[in-house]
């Protein structure tokens, strides 16, 4: 029988220049930095541990769909569409790059944003009803 997986730890972003990259999370997304060196920077952001590795340049975490399109790998959860307003409004007073919110067909509203490398980030209106029975 597999041991069961309880949670996603870390997660890992390619950057071009770590300092500058660690600057930018804790400024536009307030993360909270508990190490950085030459080679990556670990980021607490969203009860998760974000490494930002220093790449070879062009690097970054997005892949192409089937279609062509540039795809995000990771979705940020909020609660409510409020929030997600709140959210896109807050992103763009700080200059970071937002899409439109999306109506995707599914419950819930979405927007896409990028970090200063161009690694893209989904956020989600729904949290799960497990996170909300669970710390809320």
């Amino acid at each position: 029988m597999l041991v069961k997986l309880w949670r996603v730890g870390t997660t890992y972003i390619p950057v071009a220049n770590v300092e500058r990259s660690s600057e930018w999370y804790q400024s536009k997304l307030e993360a909270k930095l508990s190490f950085k060196d030459e080679d990556k920077a670990i980021m607490n952001l969203a009860n998760q541990s974000f490494f930002l590795v220093k790449a070879k340049e062009g690097e970054s975490a997005n892949f192409y769909d089937r279609d062509g399109e540039k795809h995000f790998s990771l979705t940020f959860e909020v609660n409510g569409l409020d929030a997600l307003e709140s959210l896109h409004r807050e992103l763009s007073a700080r200059e970071v790059v937002v899409g439109h919110i999306e109506n995707r067909g599914h419950a819930g509203r979405n927007f896409v944003f990028s970090d200063i490398d161009g690694n893209l980030f989904d956020v989600w209106s729904e949290l799960s009803q497990e996170f909300k029975e669970k710390y809320l």
